[in-house]
């Protein structure tokens, strides 16, 4: 499980790269983004596609691997595999599966934790909430985490970031909130402030990027 850059290509760790060197097969989210990392890394190894659609025969595929002593690495686009990642599935065909197996961790980039650590909100304690639903229960969602008691931190797209700060404004309309846009890139942007003005602070920018939101506790 090698975690890769969010963004900016320096974020590898050497034992990311060392790992991507090393094995048989590269497991990817989609081969064309992995792609850039490894030709920037001028690393040469054969890629497989495995992503949340991936079909049955496609596992299969993979445990016939590993059952051939192949030692496979799986990456995401961006961040750490298996975190709001289908990854976690794949581990759990394959602890079932194959008694044997070894799985590593190369720890490295998380999009949450980087906008945790610069949200100047408490973190001995947080809430993850991964992304929120698309059209149903949407309400639910946001009601329930205004209702939380920790620092919550999700992550947002771009085409549905404004209808989520609207959503914010309604249902935790005093709460302070951290908005990081692009961490790790070039045109990475933070804001900071409740719902109502990071909502028309986004509004004057560029809405392009992928979004971390970081609410603080009541």
């Amino acid at each position: 499980m090698v975690a890769t850059p969010i963004g900016n290509l320096k974020d590898v760790t050497l034992r990311a790269l060392e790992t991507l060197q090393s094995v048989d097969f590269i497991l990817c989210e989609d081969t064309r983004v992995t792609k850039k990392l490894l030709n920037h890394y001028q690393i040469n190894k054969p890629t497989i596609s495995y992503h949340q659609h991936s079909p049955d025969s496609k596992t299969k595929e993979i445990i016939k691997l590993l059952e051939d002593g192949k030692n496979l690495a799986l990456v995401t686009d961006a961040g750490t595999p298996g975190i709001s990642d289908p990854g976690n599935l794949l581990i759990q065909n394959l602890t079932k599966n194959l008694e044997t197996i070894e799985i590593i961790p190369i720890p490295g980039s998380c999009a949450a934790i980087a906008a945790l650590s610069v949200s100047g909100f408490p973190t001995d304690r947080f809430y993850f909430a991964g992304f929120p639903p698309h059209k149903n229960k949407r309400k639910k969602f946001f009601k329930e985490l205004a209702a939380r008691e920790e620092t919550i931190v999700f992550y947002e797209s771009t085409h549905r970031i404004l209808k989520t700060l609207l959503e914010l404004q309604m249902f935790a309309p005093q709460r302070k909130i951290m908005v990081a846009r692009e961490l790790t890139k070039q045109f990475e942007t933070i804001y900071r402030g409740i719902a109502e003005e990071i909502l028309e602070k986004i509004k004057k920018g560029p809405i392009k990027g992928e979004f971390v939101i970081v609410m603080v506790p009541i």
